[in-house]
């Protein structure tokens, strides 16, 4: 059975990332979080109010190759 999917804000979101080493980078309307590791994978969170719709938020799962479980984890 797949876990459900967390609903979270891009402020949650962030503090996920910045707990897999990765930092942030500037650009206007999102954010680019860049790892640290030497694959510089990078990653947009768009900066919003309110709550991440669902398909955005399984794509930068998916970015982040990380599960849906180890994701609600790091929360």
């Amino acid at each position: 059975m797949t876990p459900k999917q967390p609903v979270v804000t891009a402020k949650d979101l962030v503090r996920v990332a910045e707990r897999l080493g990765m930092f942030f980078g500037a650009k206007p309307a999102a954010t680019p979080y860049t790892s640290a590791k030497s694959d510089q994978a990078r990653v947009v969170i768009p900066m919003r109010k309110g709550e991440l719709k669902r398909k955005t938020l399984r794509g930068i799962i998916q970015d982040l190759k990380i599960s849906v479980e180890e994701f609600a984890n790091l929360l």
